[in-house]
């Protein structure tokens, strides 16, 4: 699911943000040595945090049925997660950068999901959208600052893109066989010791088919 999102932000920021242009697109920890080490125009899209969105989570479960109308398996409902990515653009000129990063940011703004054609693979089982957002606030638990921090890092402008990926659990549970011979019920005595086995419902005898009642004579 994560090589298929990775997959689709690379295929949108070449298509949509650098129109051909010469620019790499990785997904390294921008950290002190990779920028030390870097030599060529770079859009770097780092993922720093994965985490599940609770206010998404969905309770029951979903039932599928045969082709005889009975249902065979009972799956739970698919969980989100926020994959959060770091977006930002490495050139020898902050000018270039900021030019950059405003094609990037149009680019990510004209989409409040990942386009259908590139939802494939495992991302594709659920069967829904994915939904995505472009600079909106950090959690309270989390800000910029810290990650660049982690990463050894100077502070630099970026933009924060967070996925929302719908993932299937894989859990299924098989339901039972439909009844076919009705409720039957064992019964015993715990005093006498009488036991009554395969009690079921009772059902009346046919209604015989008789001719005109005869009338006798007087």
């Amino acid at each position: 699911m994560i090589a298929q999102i990775d997959d689709a932000l690379r295929s949108l920021v070449r298509s949509e943000a650098l129109d051909g242009s010469e620019v790499d697109v990785v997904f390294d920890a921008p950290t002190k040595d990779w920028a030390s080490r870097r030599n060529a125009p770079t859009v770097n899209i780092y993922l720093y945090d994965i985490r599940e969105d609770l206010r998404r989570r969905e309770r029951g479960l979903s039932e599928e049925r045969g082709d005889d109308g009975y249902v065979r398996t009972r799956r739970p409902a698919p969980r989100h997660f926020k994959l959060s990515y770091l977006v930002t653009a490495w050139t020898q000129r902050p000018e270039d950068e900021h030019r950059l990063l405003d094609q990037l940011l149009r680019c990510f703004l004209k989409h409040e999901a990942l386009p259908d054609e590139l939802v494939v693979g495992p991302l594709a089982e659920t069967g829904l959208v994915v939904p995505m957002t472009v600079g909106l606030p950090p959690p309270e638990d989390r800000a910029f600052a810290d990650v660049w921090s982690a990463l050894g890092g100077e502070l630099k402008p970026s933009l924060d893109i967070v996925v929302i990926a719908p993932v299937a659990t894989g859990i299924v549970y098989e339901a039972a066989l439909p009844a076919s011979k009705g409720t039957h019920v064992d019964m015993s005595d715990l005093i006498g010791g009488g036991t009554d086995t395969g009690r079921h419902q009772h059902v009346p005898p046919p209604v015989s088919v008789r001719g005109p009642a005869r009338r006798h004579p007087r």
